[in-house]
């Protein structure tokens, strides 16, 4: 089942890149820093004993005693630490050392993922960073964006070495729900509305995580929250477009109280996107810099965190955009497992290919056939056109991702190529009715099999074009 899902993904754009094997990350040469700061190179052993590298960045003339912070990569295989360059310098300018590492490309791919695996990486650079020189060990705190907002609380939730918690864009919802919502809310910004983005996205990433190209789909960060003693810092810019940014903040605050820890600071950034940089767009384009008072507010907080006077439920900053609510993403019934769908998928391309390639054996063969049903030919080419068309467009509007999406022209908000596509099933449909109607005035008892097989395919085909919303507007 997952070799036939991994198939498919591959020839339709191929939905994630594969993990490098049993490697870490190489080692990279030093980063460029501005002359203020300074890198010493570092390396340690993450989950299962593999090793990792990174880069503690410092004040030239760092005081001693100074706090450090641990920075945590988002979602990526392998993501290298020069991606959160910006954030380690600005935090480094603040007075604290801040190591930042590449993540691990073992054990992250598009089959598996472990956030607990993440959290032990985690754990290991926290080891490191309290051991440098100058570093106050009793200081040292988390910082984790987007997926890293699911890993440094659970990191935090293992260990009493970790003094205080940084997340941004973090969310407190199951990722697969985020994930849809966050795909649905690009393809919303670009104006696409109905079949497309209200059942067709959700229902394939709801195929996807059955056949187990989406781990950890089911996470719960809510307990893992509520278990978080130490005092957290949470940043969410107000155009996110990858987190729901006015569900989630609420949802972390009531976790975090129900733990008893009312030691959260809360904090919005006007025009900034998911990882809290400037946008000048509503969140769509990304700028280098980090939202103005960004870096201020973690070199203050830390301080005060550090020395035990961390703010009491403190939320400040304008209210975020979110214009339309996450919704559930239960997993799968049987009838609507990725195995049912690989099963429908096998039949239609016997079905609906199998009618021409008939036709096209017997014309090599020089056999003389029963004259075609025409109909018959717009149900083939109809279904071949729907069910691949349909899943490569539907790939592809994912593999954009959430706020890059690009839906291409649309008609009265629907995308013109899944319009086509509804078009082309409606078709589709007519014409193995108009074959049904002729198929006891065929003669010959191979044309009729042929036939039957291809209004087989036609007769699943009506349910799953039902079920992917191709027959809703």
């Amino acid at each position: 089942m997952r070799t036939i899902l991994a198939v498919l993904t591959a020839l339709l754009l191929a939905l994630a890149p594969t993990a490098a094997l049993a490697v870490g990350p190489a080692r990279d040469a030093p980063m460029a820093l501005p002359d203020d700061l300074k890198a010493s190179e570092v390396s340690f052993r993450g989950s299962g004993g593999l090793q990792l590298h990174g880069s503690v960045i410092s004040p030239v003339r760092a005081r001693s005693g100074r706090a450090g912070v641990v920075l945590v990569h988002g979602a990526g295989t392998g993501t290298k630490r020069d991606k959160l360059l910006a954030e380690a310098v600005a935090f480094a300018r603040q007075g604290m050392s801040v190591l930042v590492y590449d993540k691990r490309s073992e054990g992250y791919s598009l089959f598996h993922r472990s956030y607990s695996q993440l959290a032990d990486d985690a754990l290991g650079a926290v080891g490191t960073l309290r051991r440098q020189a100058g570093v106050d060990p009793s200081k040292v705190g988390i910082w984790g964006l987007s997926e890293g907002g699911w890993v440094a609380p659970l990191a935090a939730s293992r260990s009493a070495d970790i003094s205080f918690v940084i997340v941004v864009g973090a969310n407190a919802l199951h990722p697969l729900r985020q994930q849809t919502w966050a795909v649905a809310a690009g393809l919303r910004k670009a104006g696409v509305r109905g079949s497309f983005v209200d059942r067709a996205e959700p229902t394939l990433y709801r195929v996807i995580a059955d056949g187990g190209m989406f781990p950890e789909s089911y996470y719960e960060p809510e307990p893992v929250i509520a278990s978080v003693r130490q005092p957290v810092l949470g940043l969410w810019g107000v155009h996110d477009l990858l987190t729901p940014p006015r569900e989630t903040p609420p949802i972390f605050a009531r976790a975090l109280e129900r733990g008893g820890n009312r030691h959260y600071t809360f904090r919005f950034f006007a025009d900034a996107d998911h990882a809290a940089h400037r946008t000048p767009d509503g969140g769509v384009t990304r700028l280098p810099e980090l939202a103005p008072g960004y870096a201020d507010l973690v070199g203050d907080w830390v301080g005060q965190a550090t020395s035990g006077r961390a703010p009491v439920a403190q939320v400040t900053g304008p209210a975020p955009v979110q214009a339309d609510d996450s919704v559930a993403v239960p997993p799968v019934a049987w009838w609507e497992s990725a195995g049912v769908h690989a099963a429908a998928l096998v039949l239609f391309l016997v079905a609906f290919a199998g009618y021409p390639v008939v036709a096209l054996v017997r014309r090599v063969r020089r056999r003389a056939g029963v004259p075609p049903v025409k109909a018959a030919r717009w149900v083939s080419a109809g279904g071949l056109v729907t069910v691949l068309g349909g899943f490569s467009y539907l790939f592809y509007a994912i593999m954009t991702g959430g706020k890059l999406a690009a839906p291409g022209p649309l008609v009265a908000g629907r995308p013109l190529v899944w319009v086509a596509l509804q078009a082309i099933a409606v078709v589709t449909l007519v014409a193995a009715a108009m074959t049904a109607l002729r198929l006891r005035r065929v003669a010959g008892r191979g044309e009729r099999t042929r036939l039957g097989i291809l209004l087989a395919g036609a007769a699943v085909f009506l349910p799953w074009a039902l079920y992917w919303g191709l027959l809703q507007p």
